[in-house]
């Protein structure tokens, strides 16, 4: 394969408007072999990036008619295949049109036809299949003879058939991962049980096969295991710490979440004549993780932890990430620094990055903070942070003072809607509720937001490749259904618009804080917002209404932060920019790409465990009556709130009685009672079902 030839065919095409023969082709080309000719046109035919027509001539697929699609459903007689360019809607394709193409199979739509509907076409090849392992319950008929099915969790809409002798020893209702295959005599999909969970009707049974499903890997390999072990078991030796700013005799502290055991970030603050100086010492990662090894490729891939109610899946072995890299109390570690003065007013007037040694003087942690600084700490506990007391003061003062500076630029404060699982000594959920923050968690936050702010500068000024954080602004058609929405619950929308500040944004939170719209308003608020992602490329991040930001803080557990303390190691040990630019460009490119894509599958995995255990709590609460409030309307139904955050779907359809029609985004209106559902509204509820293994809860609407 000549990848110049490729490329050349490729770019020659482009020029095209319609399809060329073979032999005007190679001339245009200027590709004088005949056999590197067709090698390079049966190679970009195989990829799907050029297709034959009517077997003589030669086109880029769009100009003749094709589409690059993935298929995304699929129902007994049809599926839906997705254009990878987003230029129309799914596309509709018979079964006698599909070739056997599957959910995930990357295909090449052609006589695509725009109906009433929506777009029509046939599967003209399948470039490249798409995993052929779902997960999914197992169903079987009464009676020894009985068929076995299995229901899949995703993209399929019916039942597979298990293929006889292929059910394992699976029971009814068992959780279960199949292979499937298209038989093409009888044109039937078929399933194969490989590999059996548990019971379906356990989440922690469901949340094995959710990571399963999204791939994300939850060993490490027993060579990955050794560097790791070998690398924190690295001494910290005074040749180490002689290169590197000692700040062994400071009071430096961090704070975490009781059950914290990866504490990647400590801080100081010292009071100055005009200001305050702000230390955020982050855990030294890539000192141990070096560039290159099995345990950086290994950290890229993952991308992320990822956290579920029972369980973390670290991106770095425990010897890392709970040993030689958390800043643990009373003993000497390695860290990067950024060091930032501040003055009176809160802004950032200087930084410098150095890589550092420290001794964490306090393992603090945000509820006892809290009481400190609330003053209800009992003498134990202010005697615990006796050496860092008046530093946490300190942070106190400059944390108010850098959120209101926040405020005042158009930060946007969305209320957590995160929910909190408590799990019994089984795994079990036995409580749910949203989860609450303190000054102390606004503090760090603060902090880690100013440090991962002058990292961005610092990178942005010195001209080096590097790994942002952005977030771009919403889109219009976002902003129309949350203004339909704000107005529905009586709030002022005509700054809503294309152009939108963050000050409008944010002054809509606040307007809605004082009401029963509160939650809803904000949830609302982070829909429009476009994903967060990364970039080579500073686009600043509207949420944090900052032109300059990137995540430097936690590299124990997201690899863009790995990344990026690599590349600042470069600058701060003095190599030439021309070279940092050689060595890094391709990597920062890399890391942005893989770290954004990582992150989307870890946060889908976290949320579908979270609809499993929301059902399994749900499940014990059949019947009981709870005040909600309207969340979300579609044609079926709409969806409610309760107090402590769970959500569930009400079906108007069901009622023989009622015709709801659909008003848009925000309401639903009984035609024959006038009764409407909107937005917001409050209303009673009964707990009706929920179904652990489909993570989903039914109300009925209580009059």
């Amino acid at each position: 394969m000549n990848e110049k030839d490729n490329e050349i065919i490729l770019s020659t095409l482009a020029e095209q408007t319609e399809p060329v023969g073979r032999q005007e082709l190679q001339i245009l080309s200027g590709i004088l072999e005949t056999e590197d000719f067709n090698n390079a046109i049966s190679y970009l035919e195989l990829k799907g990036q050029l297709v034959i027509v009517n077997r003589k001539k030669v086109a880029l697929p769009n100009v003749a008619g094709y589409v690059a699609a993935t298929i995304v459903r699929l129902s007994r007689g049809f599926c839906f295949a997705q254009p990878e360019d987003g230029s129309m809607d799914d596309i509709f394709i018979h079964a006698s049109s599909s070739k056997g193409a599957m959910p995930g199979d990357k295909v090449l739509v052609r006589n695509i036809v725009m109906r009433e509907k929506g777009p029509d076409g046939e599967v003209f090849k399948i470039l490249e299949k798409g995993s052929r392992i779902i997960t999914g319950i197992v169903e079987r008929e009464k009676g020894k003879a009985g068929k076995a099915y299995v229901m899949p969790d995703h993209h399929f809409s019916y039942h597979l058939r298990i293929v006889q002798g292929g059910e394992l020893k699976s029971k009814n209702g068992d959780k279960v991962k199949a292979a499937v295959n298209y038989d093409p005599k009888d044109k039937k999909i078929y399933a194969r049980v490989i590999k059996i969970y548990g019971r379906a009707d356990s989440a922690k049974i469901c949340a094995d096969a959710i990571i399963d499903a999204n791939g994300i890997p939850n060993k490490f390999s027993v060579a990955i295991k050794h560097e790791a072990a070998l690398a924190s078991a690295r001494p910290i030796t005074e040749e180490e710490i002689a290169k590197r700013l000692d700040l062994r005799d400071e009071p430096i502290f961090t704070i975490d979440g009781a059950d914290a055991k990866d504490l990647d970030d400590a801080v100081s603050v010292k009071k100055l004549d005009n200001g305050w100086e702000l230390g955020v010492h982050i855990a030294d990662v890539s000192h141990y993780v070096t560039e290159g090894s099995r345990l950086d490729e290994e950290a890229m891939e993952r991308g992320t932890s990822v956290y579920f109610a029972d369980r973390v899946i670290p991106m770095l072995p425990v010897e890392i990430s709970n040993g030689c890299c958390s800043l643990n109390p009373d003993v000497k570690k390695l860290t990067f620094s950024a060091i930032m003065k501040l003055d009176e007013n809160a802004e950032l007037v200087d930084y410098r990055f150095e890589k550092s040694v420290i001794i964490s003087k306090v393992r603090g942690v945000y509820s006892e903070v809290n009481r400190i600084l609330d003053g209800t700490a009992s003498d134990d506990l202010k005697e615990k942070y006796a050496p860092v007391y008046s530093s946490v003061f300190e942070a106190q003062k400059l944390a108010s003072l850098l959120k209101a500076k926040a405020k005042q630029r158009g930060e946007l404060e969305i209320e957590s809607t995160e929910l909190r699982f408590v799990l019994d000594e089984n795994g079990v959920c036995t409580d749910v509720s949203t989860r609450e923050r303190g000054e102390a968690e606004e503090l760090i936050e603060q902090f880690m937001i100013t440090a991962n702010r002058a990292a961005a500068l610092y990178a942005k000024s010195a001209g080096i490749p590097f790994v942002y954080r952005i977030h771009e602004a919403p889109e219009q058609e976002r902003l129309d259904t949350l203004a339909e929405l704000a107005a529905a619950c009586g709030f002022e929308t005509r700054r809503l618009k294309s152009g939108v500040r963050q000050t409008d944004l944010a002054a809509l939170i606040n307007k809605a804080k004082e009401t029963q719209y509160a939650r809803l308003i904000s949830t609302q608020v982070l829909r429009t917002m476009a994903k967060a992602r990364y970039s080579p490329f500073p686009l600043g991040h509207f949420g944090l209404s900052l032109a300059d930001y990137c995540h430097f803080t936690s590299p124990i557990r997201r690899y863009p932060d790995t990344s990026i303390h690599r590349i600042l190691t470069a600058l701060v040990s003095g190599e030439p920019v021309d070279q940092i630019n050689t060595r890094f460009a391709d990597f920062a490119n890399r890391s942005a790409l893989m770290s954004s894509q990582r992150e989307l599958r870890a946060m889908r995995a976290e949320r579908e465990t979270e609809k499993c255990y929301a059902a399994e709590y749900m499940r014990d609460h059949l019947g009981e009556i709870h005040d909600a409030v309207v969340s979300g309307v579609t044609a079926k139904g709409i969806y409610a709130v309760i107090e402590n955050g769970i959500e569930g779907f009400i079906n108007l359809t069901e009622d023989s009685t009622s015709f709801f029609e659909f008003n848009g985004t925000t309401s639903t209106t009984d035609k024959k009672s006038g009764k409407t559902y909107t937005i917001g509204d409050s209303l009673k509820i009964q707990v009706a079902a929920a179904s652990v293994a489909m993570g989903t809860i039914d109300f009925l609407a209580v009059e």
